[in-house]
C-alpha cells in the first residue's frame, strides 16, 4: 500500500530514541523527510547518524536534508515555539507532527508529592501542547496537516504507580479530541495512539516502580507483566510506529479525533 508520504516533512518530538525513533524509521522508509526534536543534542546526533546509515544501506545515495535535528526543552513554551519557527524556516513547512516527547516518571502513590504532579504535567502534557499549539495554527492556515499524539494507556485505566502520569495522559486525550474537532474544517486531522508496555528504555524505569510497589525484583515484575498480556508478549516500538505512520498518511484521510488502544487487549473496553 502506497501511503503517499514521499517528500512530506514530518516533525517528531522525542525522536532521538524509543517510539519516536521507531516512527522516524517508519516515515523514512515511506520516503518522507524527518526532523527530530529532543533535549539532548548528543542523542539527537546519534539518532541522525543511525537513520542516515539506514538510508544509505537502503541504497539511497542523497541523504541531504532527509534527517534533521534540533535541540529544545519542550517543557518551556518559549523554547518550543522557537524550535517550531526554526524547523519551518530551515527545513520547510511541517506536514505531519508526531508527539512522542517526554514521559512522566512512574511513582508509587505513597511516594507522590505536589512536585510529582507538577512534574508529570510538565513532562508529558505540556511538552506536547507547547508544540501543538503554535504548529497546528500554521497547519490550519495552510489548509492541511496531520497530528498524531503518542500518549499511553495509563490515561484510560488508573494505575497506582502511574497516577500523575496517567492524569497527564487523560488530559492529552481530551486535548487531542478537542483539537480534532476545532481543526477538522481547516484540513487538519488529529489522532492519538495509546501504547501499553513497549520495549523501550522507559520500560526499565516503569518496571522499577512496579517492583518497589509490589516488593519484588524488577525481573519478576517484568515476567508478571508479560504473563498478563493476552498476546503473550510486550509490544515492540516498531509496532506502535506502524500505526502512527498509517494515521499520519492520506490512507487515513477520514480518521480524526480517534484514540487507538494499543495495549494488546490487556484492558478490553468499548470506547
Amino acid at each position: 500500500m502506497n501511503l503517499e508520504l514521499t517528500n512530506l516533512h514530518v516533525l517528531i518530538t522525542g525522536g532521538s530514541k524509543g517510539i519516536g525513533l521507531a516512527c522516524a524509521r517508519g516515515f523514512l522508509a515511506e520516503g518522507a523527510r524527518v526532523t527530530l526534536i529532543a533535549r539532548s543534542i548528543e542523542t539527537l546526533l546519534a539518532a541522525q547518524a543511525s537513520l542516515t546509515a539506514m538510508l544509505i544501506n537502503a541504497g539511497i545515495a542523497d541523504t541531504t536534508l532527509r534527517v534533521n535535528v534540533i535541540a529544545a526543552d519542550l517543557r518551556d513554551a518559549a523554547d518550543a515555539e522557537r524550535a517550531v519557527e526554526a524547523v519551518e524556516r530551515d527545513f520547510g513547512p511541517v506536514d505531519v507532527l508526531v508527539n512522542s516527547a517526554g514521559a512522566a516518571k512512574r511513582t508509587p502513590a505513597a511516594e507522590l508529592t505536589a512536585a510529582s504532579w507538577h512534574d508529570a504535567m510538565q513532562a508529558k502534557f505540556f511538552t506536547y501542547i507547547h508544540v501543538i499549539n503554535p504548529l497546528i495554527k500554521k497547519m490550519g492556515e495552510r489548509g492541511r496537516g496531520a497530528v498524531v499524539n503518542v500518549i499511553g494507556s495509563g490515561g484510560k485505566v488508573a494505575a497506582v504507580t502511574h497516577l500523575a502520569g496517567g492524569s497527564a495522559n487523560a488530559a492529552l486525550m481530551l486535548a487531542s479530541a478537542g483539537f480534532a474537532a476545532a481543526y477538522a474544517g481547516k484540513g487538519v486531522r488529529v489522532n492519538a495512539v495509546n501504547p501499553g508496555l513497549t520495549m523501550t528504555e522507559r520500560l526499565h524505569e516503569g518496571m522499577q516502580a512496579e517492583a518497589r510497589h509490589l516488593g519484588i525484583s524488577m525481573e519478576e515484575a517484568l515476567t508478571r507483566a508479560k504473563a498478563t498480556r493476552p498476546l503473550g508478549r510486550i509490544a515492540e516500538a516498531s509496532e506502535i510506529a506502524d500505526a502512527v505512520v498509517y494515521l499520519a498518511s492520506s490512507r487515513a484521510s477520514y480518521i480524526t479525533g480517534a484514540v487507538v488502544a494499543m495495549d494488546g487487549a490487556v484492558t478490553p473496553m468499548v470506547v
